[in-house]
C-alpha cells in the first residue's frame, strides 16, 4: 500500500477503495466502515480523522496513530489578472513544493496537476525541466492536488470537469503513481471525474506508451512532438537521443490498436524554429495515416530559454497545411501567461 515520503504512516488518499477496504479489514473493521471513511475523504472533503462522523472511537484512535489524511500546504495563490486562472504552490511533508493550475472557462472548469517535484526530461523551452528532477510524487499527493483546489477557492467542493496531467513532470516517468491516483480519481464512489475527461501527457516514452495501451484505461493522451524529424526535435527535446521518434510513432499505432483512441499532439510554435511551412509539412507527413489531432501552443517565455512564439500568421498558415494532409488542428488558448501559470512555465523558485 502506498505509503508517504517520510512517515511509516500509510496516506489515506493514496489508497484504492478496495486498498482501503483491505486496510480496515486487516485491522478488524468491516466494509461499512472502510465505506465511511472513504466518503468522508470524497464526497464530504473532509481533512481531519476526527472530523470523520460515525466512527467507533477505537478505529479514530487507530487512524490518527497509523494514517495521515493532509498530505500538501497551500502556501501561495496567484490570480492572473483575468481572474480566470490561478496558480498554487503546495509545500509537501517533506518540505518539497509543486504547483497546481486552476484554469476557468465559460462552461467548464480545468485542473492542470504536477505528478513529480521537478522533472528529468530536460526540454530546452520548459521552466520545470530547467529546474531539474528531485522525486515523484505519490498516489496521494496526486490525488491531493484535486482534493484540495475546492479548498483554495473556498469552496467544500469545486467541480472539476476536466484534468490535465500537465503540470510538473513526466507522467509516464511516474508511472504506477499515476495510474493509482487515476483510478482513485474516477472512481464513481468518490471524486467521480470521468476518464474520457482527463489527459495524460507525455513527451513519448515508447515502453510506457505501450504499457498505458495496454491498461485500455479511457483516459486521453497526448504525446509532446514539438518537431516532425529527429535532428530539430533532439535539439528542443534531448531524450529524443534515446528515444527517437520512429519508436515514439510505432508506439503511437501500437495505442491506436489496442485503444481505437485519437491521439492529441502537442507542438509548441516557436518562431523561426518549428513553425515554418516546411515544418507543417513534415507534421502531416509523420501523422497523416494516423487518427491525431494537433494542438499548436505558442510558445511560453522561460527565463532559461530565449525563444519567442509563433505569430498568428505562422499559426494559420500552419493550420491550413495540416487541414491539407486532412489533420484537425486547434490554437491552444494561452491562459494564466501573466503569472506563469501556462504549459512549459511552472518552476518552483
Amino acid at each position: 500500500m502506498a505509503g508517504q515520503i517520510g512517515s511509516p504512516k500509510v496516506a489515506l488518499l493514496g489508497l484504492t477503495r478496495q486498498e482501503l477496504s483491505d486496510l480496515l479489514s486487516s485491522w478488524g473493521y468491516s466494509k461499512y466502515y472502510s465505506g465511511k471513511v472513504w466518503s468522508a475523504l470524497y464526497r464530504q472533503q473532509l481533512s481531519r480523522i476526527e472530523a470523520i462522523p460515525g466512527l467507533r472511537s477505537d478505529l479514530q484512535d487507530r487512524l490518527s496513530k497509523r494514517t495521515i489524511m493532509k498530505l500538501l500546504t497551500p502556501v501561495t495563490v496567484v490570480t492572473s489578472d483575468d481572474g480566470q486562472t490561478k496558480k498554487i504552490l503546495y509545500r509537501l511533508r517533506d518540505g518539497k513544493t509543486i504547483e497546481t493550475v486552476i484554469m476557468g472557462y465559460r462552461d467548464r472548469i480545468t485542473l492542470c496537476v504536477s505528478t513529480q517535484v521537478g522533472c528529468a526530461i530536460g526540454c530546452v523551452f520548459c521552466a520545470t525541466g530547467q529546474m531539474g528532477f528531485e522525486r515523484n510524487l505519490t498516489p496521494g499527493e496526486i490525488v491531493a492536488q484535486v482534493q484540495e483546489a475546492g479548498r483554495v477557492e473556498g469552496k467544500e467542493r469545486l467541480a472539476v470537469r476536466n484534468i490535465v496531467f500537465m503540470g510538473m513532470g513526466e507522467p509516464m516517468h511516474n508511472f504506477e503513481s499515476t495510474m493509482t491516483a487515476i483510478e482513485i480519481i474516477t472512481d464513481d464512489s468518490g471524486l467521480a471525474i470521468g476518464p474520457r475527461h482527463i489527459t495524460i501527457s507525455t513527451i513519448g516514452l515508447p515502453n510506457e506508451i505501450r504499457k498505458f495501451a495496454d491498461t485500455k484505461m479511457p483516459v486521453n493522451l497526448a504525446v509532446s512532438l514539438h518537431a516532425a524529424n529527429d535532428k530539430d526535435r533532439s535539439a528542443l527535446v534531448p531524450i529524443n537521443n534515446r528515444w527517437p521518434l520512429d519508436l515514439v510513432i510505432e508506439a503511437c499505432y501500437y495505442y491506436q490498436e489496442k485503444t481505437r483512441r485519437r491521439i492529441f499532439f502537442e507542438w509548441a510554435l516557436i518562431a523561426g524554429v518549428n513553425d515554418t511551412a516546411k515544418n507543417a509539412h513534415e507534421v502531416g507527413q509523420l501523422l497523416s495515416k494516423m487518427d491525431a489531432h494537433v494542438n499548436l501552443i505558442p510558445l511560453n517565455l522561460t527565463i532559461g530559454f530565449d525563444g519567442q512564439p509563433a505569430n498568428r500568421k505562422s499559426a494559420s498558415l500552419f493550420q491550413q497545411i495540416l487541414r491539407e494532409y486532412g489533420l484537425p488542428s486547434t490554437v491552444r488558448q494561452r491562459k494564466g501567461i501573466d503569472i506563469n501559470a501556462g504549459c512549459g512555465q511552472l518552476r518552483v523558485n
